[in-house]
Parts: structure tokens; C-alpha cells; sequence
């Protein structure tokens, strides 16, 4: 028997009637919404690179795992179900969170930075993996461990943005060069089309001006030569 059913029964034994039934309903509805509050509070305040601190899930967990967790926090938040402005983002971050986690190369990606930052922190303090403080981990050492993480996720971040900004540059570039020659090939392929249009023209020119030229040299060849006196 639930918590629930307990104390209705508990109402029943004392005669309470609808009314106390009705408050305890408002009750467990006002609960209800509250953890709702709690947990999309919680997600939205995790940080978003993080996918294990989203689903508040502990590295390591096997697939079977991450999703019943996503399961349950999905239908808690779920935005049908819940009154609260922020539940569309707790739910889409989730959601990315779930995602990332079931793909291999991502999770990967995040385990490694996370050992990385285990590495990092354990150098600082200048412990080993045989260190009580590493075999045994305290709160206090597994939240430095997720700050830790929280640093090496925004290095790699930042990193990859400059990777993408740069490939960009680059691809930016060439894409001027191809430009450039789809340009230059465009404006000798005018040019042609503009030499071939003009050139009936030419031609035509040409062959006036030999008409002419020949007439000319008829004219000159029809005329007598004046016959010179001989003096004496």
C-alpha cells in the first residue's frame, strides 16, 4: 500500500468525508508540482557540457541505466505535464543529455575529459591512484573532481569553437578563389561570345574596303599617259 493510500485509509478510520479526501489530493498535487520545480531547477542549473551532471547520473553507468533515468525525469518535466515557463528548455537539455550519453563517440569523448580532469586534480594535490583520497573518494574530493570536469569541458569547447571558426576562415577562402575563377571564366567566356557577335561585321568591313581598294586600281589603270614633247 502507498503513502498515499495510507493516509486515505487513516481519513476513512477517522470519518473524515470528500473534504479531507479532496485536501489530501491537493496535497499530493501541490508535492507532486513541487518536485517537478525541484528537478527542472536542478537540470537547468547543471552544467549543460556535462551530460552525467544533467541526468545526475555517476560516470560509468551502463546504457540500461541512462535510459529508465531519462525516462522517469522526462515524463516528471515533461512540459504536458507541468505548469512551470521553464520546463521546455529543462526538458530539451535533458533530452540532449540522454542523446549524447547513447552516442558512443560522444560519451567517449566526455568520459575522457573527465579522466583528464581526475589526472589534472590528482596531479595538483600530488596524489596517485593508489592514494587513500582516490581509492576512496570524500565529497568534498568528488565535487573538486566535477569543478575540475566543469574546466577541462570548457577548454575542449572553446578549442573546438576555434577549430570551427578557423576551418571556416579557411574554407571561406577557398571558396573566394573558386569564385575568383568561376568569375574570371565567366568574363573571357563574354568576352568570346562578344568577339564572335561582332565578327560578320568585321568581315563585312574587310571586304569593302578590298572593293574599294580595286576600284581604285581601275580607275588608275584606264587613264592615258600624256605623250612628252621631244625638244630639238
Amino acid at each position: 500500500m502507498t503513502i498515499k493510500e495510507e493516509l486515505k485509509e487513516e481519513v476513512k478510520e477517522e470519518g473524515g468525508g470528500k473534504d479531507e479526501l479532496d485536501a489530501l489530493d491537493a496535497l499530493e498535487k501541490e508535492a507532486a508540482e513541487y518536485n517537478k520545480d525541484a528537478e527542472i531547477d536542478r537540470i537547468l542549473k547543471a552544467f549543460k557540457l556535462d551530460a552525467y551532471a544533467v541526468l545526475d547520473l555517476q560516470p560509468g553507468v551502463p546504457e540500461s541505466e541512462i535510459k529508465i533515468c531519462y525516462r522517469k525525469k522526462s515524463l516528471l518535466i515533461h512540459p504536458d505535464k507541468t505548469t512551470n515557463p521553464r520546463a521546455p528548455d529543462a526538458f530539451d537539455r535533458l533530452k540532449k543529455a540522454q542523446t549524447d550519453l547513447m552516442d558512443e563517440k560522444a560519451r567517449t569523448n566526455l568520459d575522457e575529459c573527465i579522466a583528464d580532469a581526475r589526472m589534472l586534480l590528482m596531479r595538483e594535490r600530488k596524489l596517485t591512484v593508489d592514494s587513500e583520497e582516490v581509492k576512496n573518494p570524500d565529497k568534498e574530493f568528488k565535487d573538486a573532481w566535477r569543478r575540475k570536469t566543469v574546466e577541462v569541458l570548457v577548454d575542449n569547447e572553446q578549442r573546438r569553437r576555434k577549430q570551427i571558426k578557423a576551418q571556416m576562415q579557411e574554407e571561406g577562402r577557398e571558396q573566394r578563389k573558386v569564385d575568383e575563377e568561376i568569375e574570371g571564366r565567366k568574363r573571357r567566356r563574354e568576352h568570346e561570345q562578344a568577339w564572335e557577335q561582332t565578327r560578320e561585321g568585321r568581315i563585312g568591313s574587310w571586304r569593302d574596303f578590298q572593293q574599294k581598294a580595286k576600284g581604285s586600281e581601275g580607275d588608275g589603270g584606264g587613264k592615258k599617259k600624256k605623250r612628252m614633247k621631244v625638244l630639238g
